[in-house]
């Protein structure tokens, strides 16, 4: 497949764009790890960003909520962040040592996240109302997360090995990787309901059906560090190669295709999909955009 990759400076190297998502405005919303903030950039090129609330969140993954306004994970001081299309902010504080990292709109309207550091997973009502469910594995490492086909969430636990599914009253259940210290990180829905991810420290790509059936897939450089991923609605997938400055895609038939980034070291992270193509934060301080 021919790719056409332009890079679209956003911000000051420094800012590390990590999680993007579309926003219900027609605008790409992405956080800024290193420097705590939000940056918004607009389908005409236009980049604003939004300074944090307050200092040290460290916000990691954003996302659409069912409210109309974007949702992200403060991993610096244990808070969930909303910040409307127009740039209001609003933070929810966690309980201590939290460590929020992957958030995804849930069926049930509200919002759920990983908490990395405190092996649960919390779900956050678009009212403010809480609640937390531990994971049953200390240390898990619970990372991403992505609402499934089923009435239910899907979660990576990157110490644990496993992929983790919770469902709306809190009942988990885990899924252990074939492959022993795989890593897995991104995770995402596919059109055909069957759930991928990545394995970072193994270099692959996993794919788990709602009855918890695992395939995994190695990947032709298995150094590459894959790192996020998004489906494709042909019934493949889009993936970050983080460490080996490229985006990979794999198509429905298996085969893998890696499309190297003109900035040598662009350090891709999130990565999303929009109807004029795919699009991927780059720490380097700007956004590539991927038109098949």
């Amino acid at each position: 497949m021919t790719v056409e990759i332009r890079e679209i400076p956003l911000v000051e190297p420094e800012a590390g764009p990590y999680g993007i998502t579309p926003g219900p405005d027609g605008a790409l919303w992405l956080t800024l790890a290193q420097t705590g903030g939000i940056a918004r950039l607009s389908p005409d090129g236009a980049v604003r960003t939004y300074p944090l609330d307050a200092a040290g969140g460290r916000p990691l993954i954003i996302t659409a909520g069912p409210d109309g306004a974007l949702w992200f994970t403060r991993s610096g001081d244990d808070q969930i962040g909303r910040i409307s299309v127009d740039g209001e902010q609003r933070s929810f504080a966690l309980p201590a040592g939290t460590g929020p990292c992957g958030i995804a709109a849930g069926p049930d309207g509200a919002l759920w996240y990983a908490g990395m550091t405190s092996d649960t997973i919390g779900r956050l009502g678009t009212d403010g109302s809480l609640s937390e469910f531990p994971l049953p594995v200390t240390g898990g490492f619970a990372s991403m997360i992505t609402a499934g086909a089923d009435q239910a969430l899907w979660f990576t636990l990157n110490q644990a090995n496993a992929i983790g599914r919770i469902d709306l009253d809190g009942g988990v259940k885990l899924y252990p990787l074939p492959t022993g210290q795989a890593g897995p990180v991104g995770i995402a829905l596919g059109d055909d309901g069957v759930i991928w991810f990545v394995e970072i420290a193994a270099g692959q790509l996993g794919r788990i059906s709602p009855d918890g059936e695992i395939v995994e897939i190695p990947l032709p450089d298995r150094a590459a560090r894959p790192h996020a991923i998004v489906a494709d609605p042909d019934g493949g997938a889009w993936f970050t190669e983080w460490g080996a400055n490229r985006i990979g895609r794999i198509d429905p038939t298996g085969r893998i295709e890696g499309h190297a980034l003109p900035t040598p070291n662009a350090e891709p992270h999130g990565i999303t999909r929009t109807p004029t193509g795919i699009w991927a934060a780059l720490e380097i301080g700007a956004v590539a955009h991927l038109t098949p």
